[in-house]
């Protein structure tokens, strides 16, 4: 609805692209840059770092492949994102605004809940430690509703990709703080400390929350806008039908019955990746390597190897276009798993895990980069910001929910077996990608040009043609 009273402020500008003078010039840079890395922080700290913990501490795998269901709320924020648009926070929406209040509200939450998570002792407090995880993955997926929302609101449609970009680098900024920083910091001085300073750091997002400027008089302006009556009298407020079957009805008359190939190829793609992800650490704790090891290597090391490989993904759709890529990127994203099986073959030599974290951290982004373009390019224009929201909560949901049996798996059958499985579920998806990879091209066809550009969703995650936001598919590609 925003998205709307952005465009038609600014239709006339260009988008632009993301200069380093920008962050100084423009205010608006800056504090978008800090809110990008309030909102990147907490992830780690409830996936990969979280892992690594449980493994050190000697937690039985079954038990950590379970733990990942904890983090299921960044899937599931759209069920309650509606509720951040209608509703205030007591006492600080009154001095700092809608907007401002939430994010406020979010990042103390978040801050308090990793103090919980550092003062629980997985040897004696496990369950108030994965209370822990719980309360601080659905604050901060409540936390990226509320910023990918301010930064909508902040900028016209020349300045999205601009916002964009730096909410990016913040974001990539946290991850390694949250990933090798909080592993050294363990490594020295503790688990407790090494919490205890990433709950501080969520102070960069409280700064930049109460010097950001508010803008819920556009946001209000767009609700209300929304909720007037239609020429037929009945009013247009955000329904369950009008969020999810409405554009779903759209898709099926536009794709026909493919659409539930399409769907099924959506929900199995990253599928390898999420199931093979949550034993990754406990893999590497069995090897030998050291908390400092694993951080250089893969928390470090391994996202500007996976920052490449998103560019080699982008590049290769210039090249040789979407269904080549797609098709590609689905055989490399699962077989680069047999990386780990390999590293679980031999000792604890550096070069072998930064051999394994290379081909898999880019492998992986170069799919993540794949599917961020066929996706968008299934969406209608009127209906985009919906549309990629369904598809992007499809494409990681079931891998999710799966992920959670890991550790039987493992546990089962050895890691050896279980990283050659969860390569070999990759075999279906590169065979329906030949059936159906060439839908987002058939599709982009038959929909009419747009009278208006469509923004941002509200995941942060673009449409055709325009740049990702806070969290692309492929921000798990550090959790490792």
């Amino acid at each position: 609805m925003a998205n709307s009273v952005v465009h038609e402020a600014s239709k006339s500008s260009p988008p632009r692209p993301f200069r380093l003078r920008d962050i100084v010039e423009d205010p608006r840079i800056l504090l978008m840059l800090a809110l990008g890395f309030s909102s990147g922080l907490p992830l780690l700290l409830v996936l990969g770092t979280f892992s690594t913990r449980l493994a050190f501490s000697d937690v039985d795998i079954k038990a950590i492949g379970l733990f990942s269901y904890l983090a299921l709320p960044y899937t599931l924020k759209f069920l309650w994102a509606p509720i951040i648009d209608q509703f205030d926070v007591p006492v600080l929406t009154r001095r700092f605004g809608r907007r401002r209040a939430w994010m406020i509200a979010t990042q103390i939450a978040v801050a308090l809940s990793l103090t919980l998570m550092a003062f629980a002792n997985p040897a004696t407090s496990l369950a108030l430690l994965g209370l822990g995880a719980f309360l601080v993955a659905f604050c901060a997926a409540t936390q990226d509703v509320v910023i990918d929302g301010w930064r909508i609101d902040a900028a016209g449609t020349d300045l999205q990709g601009v916002m964009a970009a730096t909410s990016n680098l913040g974001y990539r900024l946290a991850l390694m703080s949250a990933g090798a920083g909080a592993l050294f910091m363990a490594s020295y001085a503790g688990w407790t400390a090494a919490y205890l300073t990433m709950a501080a750091l969520m102070g960069v997002g409280i700064l930049a929350a109460l010097f950001a400027p508010a803008f819920d008089a556009r946001h209000a302006t767009a609700l209300a806008a929304a909720s007037r009556p239609a020429a037929d009298g009945r009013k247009t407020a955000w329904s369950f039908r009008t969020a999810v079957f409405e554009p779903l009805k759209e898709l099926h008359t536009r794709l026909g019955v493919g659409l539930w190939a399409i769907l099924v190829l959506v929900a199995f793609y990253r599928m390898p990746d999420f199931i093979s992800g949550v034993m990754a650490s406990p893999l590497y704790r069995q090897v030998g390597f050291s908390l400092v090891e694993i951080g250089t290597v893969s928390k470090l090391y391994g996202i500007w190897i996976g920052i490449a490989g998103a560019f080699a993904g982008g590049w290769a759709m210039t090249r040789f276009g979407l269904f080549p890529t797609l098709v590609v990127g689905a055989f490399l994203g699962a077989a680069s798993n047999l990386s780990f099986s390999w590293l679980s073959y031999g000792g604890p030599e550096v070069w072998r895990l930064t051999t394994a974290i290379s081909v898999d951290n880019f492998c992986g982004s170069f799919a993540g980069m794949a599917l961020i373009a066929y996706m968008s390019s299934l969406t209608a224009p009127g209906f985009a910001a919906s549309q990629y929201a369904l598809f992007s909560s499809l494409y990681a949901l079931p891998g999710k929910l799966v992920a959670g049996t890991s550790g039987f798996i493992a546990s089962a059958y050895g890691y050896p077996v279980f990283f050659a499985f969860t390569a070999a579920v990759g075999i279906p998806v590169v065979i329906l990608c030949l059936f159906v990879g060439r839908a987002g091209e058939r599709a982009a066809v038959a929909v009419p040009e747009p009278d208006a550009a469509v923004g941002l969703d509200g995941d942060g995650l673009a449409p055709a043609g325009l740049p990702a936001g806070n969290h692309p598919p492929g921000h798990g590609l550090a959790s490792r």
